[in-house]
């Protein structure tokens, strides 16, 4: 099933989250990496450029993600969750949509406004142009600043989710992660 059930996800929400979720924890790996002190600079370049092509990725792939959560039907919550935990995960749930483009953008506004004016070559195939901003050392400061922020908080966001699913499977013992593995009809 490729659309969303009444109490199941279809393979499309399925396959856009688990490459995200791998998208947004191979940048922040490689984002820690290639901002070491003590790295190549060469190296440092590459990674920088491997980062930012996969930052567009990502981007582009949670535009598709947040147009087809709004297009698609949700499955109803699983038995068993109270209010407040029904609140929680859709409150947790729209931060981590909300993120999953904020950080894309910020990290395109930071090379955006760099001075040093280094293009984005995306897998080296074409050249993602800059945002219209002003280059300046206060501006790519300031976008250096959120951009780490916002990819921290998700980072939080993520883990909070994880172990929230994780909870649910091996201590509540109910549908909550296996729906997000498989896709079945109801």
């Amino acid at each position: 099933m490729l659309r969303n059930g009444p109490d199941t996800f279809g393979w499309v929400t399925i396959l856009l989250h688990w490459t995200i979720a791998i998208l947004i924890a191979g940048l922040l790996v490689l984002g820690y990496i290639m901002t070491r002190p003590d790295i190549d600079p060469m190296l440092q370049f590459d990674l920088f450029q491997w980062h930012k092509s996969f930052g567009f990725t990502a981007l582009g792939l949670c535009i598709i993600r947040v147009l087809w959560w709004l297009a698609s039907r949700h499955p109803v919550a699983v038995a068993g969750l109270s209010v407040r935990e029904k609140w929680a995960s859709f409150a947790v749930h729209i931060l981590i949509l909300c993120l999953t483009l904020a950080v894309p953008f910020t990290g395109w506004a930071l090379a955006s406004t760099s001075t040093l004016d280094i293009p984005s070559f995306y897998f080296n195939l074409v050249v993602i142009p800059h945002l219209p901003l002003d280059k300046s050392t206060v501006a790519e400061t300031l976008w250096t600043t959120a951009h780490a922020i916002l990819a921290y908080g998700l980072a939080a966001l993520v883990l909070l989710h994880a172990a929230a699913a994780l909870h649910h499977h091996f201590i509540r013992h109910d549908a909550v992660l296996v729906r997000m593995l498989r896709s079945r009809r109801s």
